[in-house]
C-alpha cells in the first residue's frame, strides 16, 4: 500500500507514521515542501496525480488559532481534499484524524457514541464537525471511500508542552530538579476520555486496512473517563513527586475545554467496524510520558534525582 500523509510532523503525525512505515510506502510532505492550508485545489490535484496513493491519511490541522484559522485548517482543507481525490485518485480512501469536540456537552456517566447529537461548544469542534460532514456526504454519495477518527484526549512520548499532560510533566520534572515542594497547574474540574498515542496510529492503521465500512465515522477512545486532576497526581507519583498540586494559571484555550465537564468514548462500533481495540492503559501511557520527558532533561542537565526539598515562594 502506498500512503500519503499530511501532518507526520505533529505529535499525532509522528507516530501514526512510523506506525504506517512498518507496513506500507509513506509519502509524507511537510509543510515546507507543501502547504496543505495554502495550497489550492489544483496544486492537491498535481501532488495527488504525481503520487498516485492508495490512501490519503490527513493528521494535520491545528489546535490553537481564532475559528477562521480552525475552518481553513479543518474544513477547507477537507473541502478540497476530497475535491481533489475525486479528480486524481478517487479509488484511493482518505482517512481524516478528527476530534472528540465535535460532540460538545454531552450527558455524564453515559459512554458518547458516534450518532448521538453533535453540538460543539466552540469554533475549532465545529472546524472538525463540519470536516467530517463533507467526508461523509462524499461517501454517502459514492464519490469517495471516507472515514473519521474521532480521537479523544491522546496522550503518549513526544507529547508538546501546550498540552495538558505534557506541560503537567515538564512543569513536575522543573519542580524536581529546583527542589519544589508545589507545582501549580492550571486544573479545570472535569472527566476526560484518554487514549495512548499508539492506539490512535493503530486505529489509523485498522482503518486503511477495513475492506468493507459501514459506517464512516469511528471513535477512537480508552473507553474510560477519568479526572483530569486525578491523571495530573498519577504522573507526578510516577515522576516520583511527592509534593502538593496547587492551582495555577490556566494557559490559552482552557476554557473551552471547562465548557465541556465530562467525556467517554462508546467503543462498540470501532471494534466493530475497524476491529479496533485499545491496547494501552492509562498508567503505561503516562508512564511513557514521564519517561520522554526525563529523557528530554538529561539531554539539558536533568539527572532525574530528586534534590533536597525547598519551599517555593508566593
Amino acid at each position: 500500500m502506498r500512503i500519503l500523509l499530511f501532518g507526520a510532523s505533529g505529535f499525532l503525525g509522528r507516530h501514526i507514521r512510523a506506525r504506517l512505515a512498518a507496513e506500507a510506502t509513506v509519502r509524507a510532505p511537510d509543510r515546507q515542501e507543501f502547504d496543505l492550508v495554502g495550497a489550492d485545489e489544483a496544486a492537491v490535484t498535481a501532488l495527488l496525480r504525481r503520487e498516485q496513493p492508495d490512501a490519503v491519511v490527513n493528521a494535520a490541522g491545528r489546535i490553537v488559532g481564532s475559528d477562521q484559522e480552525f475552518l481553513l485548517a479543518h474544513a477547507v482543507v477537507t473541502a478540497k481534499l476530497v475535491a481533489a481525490m475525486e479528480a486524481a485518485t478517487p479509488q484511493a480512501r482518505l482517512v481524516r484524524v478528527g476530534s472528540a469536540a465535535e460532540y460538545g456537552r454531552v450527558e455524564p456517566g453515559r459512554p458518547v457514541r458516534e450518532d448521538d447529537r453533535a453540538e460543539p461548544v466552540g469554533g475549532y469542534g465545529l472546524s472538525h464537525l463540519t470536516a467530517t460532514r463533507l467526508g461523509a456526504f462524499a461517501a454517502a454519495e459514492g464519490r469517495l471511500d471516507t472515514v473519521v477518527l474521532r480521537v479523544f484526549n491522546p496522550l503518549g512520548p513526544g507529547m508538546p508542552a501546550g498540552n495538558l499532560i505534557g506541560r503537567a510533566a515538564a512543569t513536575v520534572r522543573a519542580a524536581l530538579e529546583r527542589g519544589d515542594t508545589q507545582v501549580a497547574l492550571g486544573l479545570h474540574d472535569t472527566y476526560r476520555d484518554f487514549v495512548d498515542v499508539r492506539d490512535v496510529s493503530a486505529a489509523v492503521w485498522a482503518a486503511l486496512r477495513a475492506e468493507r465500512l459501514d459506517a464512516r465515522v469511528c471513535n477512537v477512545g480508552s473507553g474510560r473517563s477519568v479526572p483530569t486532576a486525578q491523571v495530573v497526581r498519577l504522573l507526578a507519583d510516577l515522576a516520583g513527586f511527592t509534593g502538593d498540586l496547587v492551582p495555577g494559571r490556566f494557559v490559552p484555550g482552557a476554557a473551552r475545554s471547562a465548557a465541556v465537564p465530562w467525556m467517554c468514548a462508546d467503543l462498540a462500533r470501532s471494534a466493530r467496524v475497524l476491529g479496533w481495540s485499545p491496547r494501552y492503559d492509562l498508567a503505561d501511557s503516562l508512564a511513557s510520558v514521564w519517561a520522554d520527558c526525563r529523557a528530554a532533561g538529561r539531554a539539558v542537565g536533568f539527572s532525574g534525582a530528586k534534590p533536597s526539598p525547598v519551599v517555593t515562594g508566593p
